[in-house]
């Protein structure tokens, strides 16, 4: 079934009264397009009787071309010849005078509808900021590509605020960035003039490959919809000494380090038996990131029954297994200055993750407690559900 996303229904002529008459402010990115890959930033300059007057940039760039990290700073559009304003350099949240020029903010980045991916951390900032110097924002919604079924993980605990979790929800909310910043927003304690341009087609048992369009990696290492299905798992990797998969042809798919033996960590992962996943020993030098150039040991993750599939209790088997077999090597990450926390907690949004990752009951405990947490969190999510 072919889904038409926020942008589709606006560059086919749908008209918004927040666009009337006013400047407007654009948050996007290369995933900002129509299933006929026109550039949300071009749909926006040619409205009629709207002004494009401002871009905004989040983390990897306007043209994602930036790696995970890199910081950056205003530059002006070399078409358009307006300011482009950072959101991942000086300030995380737009000033007052970044929002001077504006009217209506619109805001079309494709989300991968994990906690973790700081596109909607960025967004809830721009929410805040709205609020305070009384400008509207305009979501174009667009697919939650693993659908909006499943959710999974624990939810944020308060202390662990970071743009790698900026609100207290599961690590897969099964909500579309639409939903998510209707919900964020009642919870606000000065909510936005928020309002929400919905897709017509989209179905929440839908994944990305079921919508009839165009996939653009929203960001540098998530290339395909094979990345983003494991992702809320192996970005827990990120707060370890294990590579991710940065530097591969397999971001996210692949873990793995120089010490690790991919066949008995293998060997070790099958005993749990989880369900719609297979991992299989692949060895990789990564050719920038954790261990570039050293040829190392680890597993490539194939999901075998997406809808069966559970990437956070992967992440975590895994991680527990590695933690086990490999206690003299493996390390989480330490805080880049003291008092600071652990990137692994601010990922998973607390410390109990790396207080009991060597004990096996204790996680399943844990895994169990979060899966509760998800189940609680369908509900409340319920009054914001804007598809079938």
């Amino acid at each position: 079934m072919s889904v038409k996303t926020g942008v589709d229904l606006l560059s086919g002529g749908f008209s918004h009264p927040w666009l009337t008459d006013a400047r407007i402010g654009v948050m996007t990115n290369p995933t900002g397009i129509t299933a006929n890959f026109v550039s949300t930033v071009d749909v926006c300059a040619s409205l009629a009787g709207a002004k494009l007057t401002a871009l905004y940039a989040c983390e990897h760039g306007l043209d994602g071309e930036l790696q995970a990290g890199v910081r950056f700073g205003n530059t002006v559009h070399p078409r358009l010849g307006i300011p482009v304003l950072s959101l991942y350099g000086e300030h995380k949240k737009p000033t007052p005078a970044m929002l001077a020029e504006v009217d209506t903010v619109l805001f079309d980045i494709q989300d991968v509808g994990v906690r973790y991916y700081t596109y909607t951390s960025t967004l809830f900032h721009m929410m805040e900021a709205c609020a305070e110097a009384g400008k509207r924002l305009l979501v174009l919604d667009r697919p939650n590509p693993l659908g909006g079924n499943s959710v999974e993980g624990g939810l944020l605990s308060a202390g662990y605020e970071s743009l790698v979790g900026a609100w207290r929800v599961p690590v897969r909310t099964g909500l579309t960035v639409g939903e998510l910043a209707l919900l964020v927003n009642s919870e606000m304690e000065v909510p936005c003039e928020l309002n929400v341009i919905a897709m017509e087609g989209w179905r929440r048992s839908m994944e990305f490959t079921d919508c009839e369009l165009p996939w653009m990696l929203p960001s540098p290492n998530m290339p395909t919809m094979d990345s983003v299905r494991v992702y809320a798992g192996t970005c827990l990797f990120e707060g370890t000494n294990v590579s991710e998969g940065r530097g591969t042809t397999r971001p996210f798919e692949w873990i793995g380090a120089p010490w690790i033996e991919g066949e008995r960590l293998a060997e070790r992962f099958r005993e749990h038996k989880l369900e719609g996943v297979h991992v299989h020993p692949v060895y990789i030098s990564p050719t920038f990131s954790k261990h570039a150039g050293e040829l190392c040991g680890g597993v490539r993750i194939f999901v075998t029954d997406s809808r069966a599939f559970r990437a956070v209790d992967t992440g975590l088997v895994l991680l527990h297994e590695l933690a086990s077999l490999y206690p003299e090597q493996f390390r989480w990450l330490e805080p880049p200055q003291p008092g600071s926390r652990y990137f692994i907690d601010l990922l998973t949004g607390g410390r109990k993750v790396r207080d009991i990752i060597h004990d096996r009951e204790e996680l399943v405990r844990l895994m169990e407690d979060w899966n509760a947490e998800a189940e609680e969190w369908k509900e409340r999510r319920k009054p914001f559900l804007l598809y079938p």
